[in-house]
């Protein structure tokens, strides 16, 4: 009896040591082929994009939407796991460095103060209501707090740039996005519906689109009809919302100090520095006060640059589809997207009041 026991610790320890061992490193070819997967399913985001319907949602969508399936046919890639993580974590941050682009600091502070103050108003009532539902709703807290956020500040950028900082699951975040270009695009369209029937002047229609609509390109698209002066009021909106994207993740970095620090009863655990957003800011620093006028750049060249980084942003989000389950949909994305539409209706409302 005795033998037999030791022989059994003995296997306890010896498996013990082997879970402890690192695994393997993938070779270069599979490394560079996970990398490879994911740019070809975010070109076949972008193609699907241009179908009727599917060009209303969107690339990212789209892609995430393929990763989705072909998780659910043929199940994870495991061989090339390295390549298609790396795009996931590594092309993500890449993305949102070279989103700051989009962000024209000049313009907003010296135009759009009186829109920034109102971009606040809204990104805060966005994000306590959607995890106050979350929370009367029972939804899953992390994923709600991801929804708030992108219906509150700019989508799936904003999304993705919080989600490290607030440790959500790539699940969560894929789920996230998926979410926000579903109903952002319901919300846009049914913005350009009501555009003709509404009493509101054109700058005053791009106003409420840029202060309550998810996406800059569900702005843009809900803006279009307003004309060249409600577009860009829009845009101008929109982009102040961005800009508020700043302050908000070094508000929520505080927040998980103080959140961990009140689990532990210690000063909390290190939250690590999101470092991407420091590339965010100068890269908008750039494109507001370098790039056209120190540096001279077309409009097509900033298109191509902006296609580029949807394309990058893409190519991380197939990574972080491919971790999502059709159990996951079921059971964790209802009562967010319940939360979350409640909120985008009512911010419509407000929004259009004070607009």
């Amino acid at each position: 009896m005795g033998n037999e026991t030791a022989q059994a610790l003995s296997l306890d320890e010896e498996f013990e040591k082997q879970s402890k061992k690192p695994a393997p490193k993938p070779s270069v070819g599979l490394w560079l082929g996970g990398i490879a997967f994911t740019f070809i399913t975010a070109f076949c985001g972008f193609a699907l994009a241009k179908v009727p319907g599917f060009d209303r949602v969107g690339p990212l969508a789209s892609a995430i939407v393929i990763a989705i399936i072909y998780r659910q046919v043929f199940g994870y890639p495991e061989k090339i796991r390295a390549g298609i993580q790396f795009s996931a974590k590594r092309f993500l941050r890449f993305a949102i460095i070279l989103y700051g682009l989009k962000l024209n600091i000049d313009i907003v502070l010296h135009q759009g103060l009186g829109l920034l103050a109102r971009d606040a108003g809204v990104i805060t009532f966005a994000i306590l209501l959607t995890v106050w539902l979350g929370k009367w709703l029972k939804a899953e807290s992390t994923l709600t707090m991801l929804v708030g956020i992108g219906t509150g500040v700019c989508g799936a950028a904003a999304i993705a740039a919080v989600s490290p900082i607030i440790k959500a699951k790539d699940e969560d975040t894929a789920i996230g996005v998926g979410i926000i270009a579903l109903v952002g695009t319901i919300f846009s369209i049914t913005y350009t519906i009501l555009r003709p029937i509404l009493p509101l002047s054109a700058i005053e229609y791009g106003i409420w689109s840029g202060i309550s609509l998810h996406e800059i390109a569900h702005v843009a698209l809900a803006g279009a009809p307003a004309g060249p002066d409600g577009l860009a009021i829009a845009l101008l909106a929109k982009l102040g919302r961005v800009l508020l994207l700043i302050p908000l993740c070094f508000i929520l970095m505080y927040w998980m100090k103080m959140r961990s620090a009140g689990k532990t009863g210690t000063e909390g655990t290190k939250i690590e520095f999101p470092w991407f957003l420091i590339g965010f800011i100068l890269m908008s620093v750039f494109g507001s006060y370098v790039l056209g006028k120190s540096i001279p750049v077309s409009k097509a060249a900033m298109d191509e640059i902006s296609t580029a980084t949807t394309f990058i942003l893409t190519s991380a989000m197939v990574g972080l589809g491919l971790n999502v389950s059709l159990h996951d949909l079921r059971t964790k994305a209802l009562r967010p997207l319940i939360a979350m539409l409640i909120t985008s209706v009512l911010l419509s409302v407000i929004a259009y009041f004070i607009a």
